[in-house]
C-alpha cells in the first residue's frame, strides 16, 4: 500500500485539513492518508498548543467517518526533537509491506532544502505537494525533481490560529471545524483563554 503522510500539530485539525487529505486519497496514486500528529516542538510557544493526546483525539473524531484517511501517533513514541527523516526510517522499519510518501503545502517544499538529511528523503520518498495562494515556485530547484509531484487540489487558507484566536474571542467558526470537532472544544471549553 502507499502512504501518504500528513504532518501537522493539527491544533486543532479543521475542514481544510480535511479537504486536502481526502483530495489527496481520492485524486492521487495515494491509497490511504496517515494524519501524523507532531508532538510538541521545544522550540515554539506551548501556551496555545493542546495535550498531544487530546489533539490525537481530535483527529481521530475528524476522521472516523472517511475510510481512506487515519490518524497516527508515531511520532509520540520517537524521541525528541525528531526530524523528518527519523519518522520515516522508523516507518520503513516497523510496515516493510507499505511505501510511504510525504504530504506537504508548497511553502514548505520551497524550504525543504533546509530539512535534515532531505536529499535522503528525496531518495527514498515520494512528494505530494497542494498549492497554496502566493507562493512562488519559480525559484525552487526541487519542482521539477521525477519525485516531486505538484497536485492540482483546491486551494485552502484556513489556519488554526485563527481558529485558535476566534474561539478565543466568542467567534463562531462552526462551519470550519468538522461538527464531532467543533462539539468537543466547545463542551470541554478549549483556547477560550
Amino acid at each position: 500500500m502507499k502512504i501518504g503522510l500528513y504532518f501537522g500539530t493539527f491544533n486543532p485539525i479543521h475542514v481544510g485539513h480535511l479537504i486536502i487529505a481526502n483530495h489527496m486519497a481520492e485524486h492521487s496514486d495515494l491509497d490511504e492518508i496517515w494524519m501524523v500528529v507532531t508532538p510538541h516542538n521545544p522550540l515554539k510557544k506551548k501556551a496555545t498548543l493542546l495535550d498531544d493526546y487530546q489533539r490525537l483525539n481530535l483527529v481521530h473524531l475528524a476522521t472516523e467517518d472517511y475510510l481512506k484517511i487515519k490518524p497516527s501517533d508515531i511520532e509520540f513514541k520517537l524521541s525528541q526533537p525528531n526530524y523528518t527523516v527519523n519518522t520515516l526510517a522508523h516507518l520503513k522499519e516497523k510496515y516493510p509491506q507499505h511505501e510511504f510518501a510525504l504530504i506537504m503545502g508548497e511553502d514548505n517544499l520551497k524550504s525543504f532544502h533546509k530539512w535534515k538529511n532531505y536529499e535522503v528523503i528525496l531518495n527514498n520518498h515520494e512528494i505530494y505537494v497542494y498549492p497554496r495562494i502566493s507562493q512562488d515556485l519559480e525559484n525552487t530547484q526541487l519542482k521539477n525533481h521525477p519525485k516531486i509531484h505538484l497536485i492540482n487540489a483546491p486551494v485552502v487558507e484556513i489556519s488554526s490560529t485563527f481558529i485558535r484566536n476566534s474561539i478565543k474571542n466568542n467567534k463562531n467558526i462552526q462551519p470550519l471545524l468538522p461538527s464531532k470537532v467543533w462539539d468537543y472544544i466547545s463542551n470541554s471549553n478549549f483556547y477560550k483563554k
